[in-house]
């Protein structure tokens, strides 16, 4: 997979928030395809940091229910990839200004 092909979308909740401030670690959607070394060359590239470690896991859609007149229709939201990156101390990524 090409670097250019890797989607990479900052993610700010209120625990990232927390992690952001107090271990400067910043999560991202990624890829399901994309593998540690790929986010890790997409993230130095594209933001201009150094980084120390990356966790990632796969999280799985949940289960999803629609009521209508016809009855119950059952779904499922679409599995995704989630990328937790360390950086290096000293270093920051402003994704969302002073939020």
């Amino acid at each position: 997979m090409s670097v250019r092909e890797i989607e990479v979308l900052p993610m700010y909740t209120e625990k990232m928030a927390n992690l952001q401030d107090n271990l400067n670690q910043y999560a991202f959607k990624v890829s399901k395809e994309a593998n540690k070394i790929e986010i890790k060359t997409v993230i130095e590239k594209r933001f201009d940091v150094k980084i120390k470690s990356i966790r990632t896991m796969n999280v799985v859609g949940k289960m999803r229910q629609q009521l209508t007149r016809k009855g119950r229709f059952y779904g499922r939201r679409a599995s995704w990839k989630k990328a937790i990156v360390t950086l290096e101390s000293g270093q920051k990524l402003e994704l969302f200004g002073n939020a």
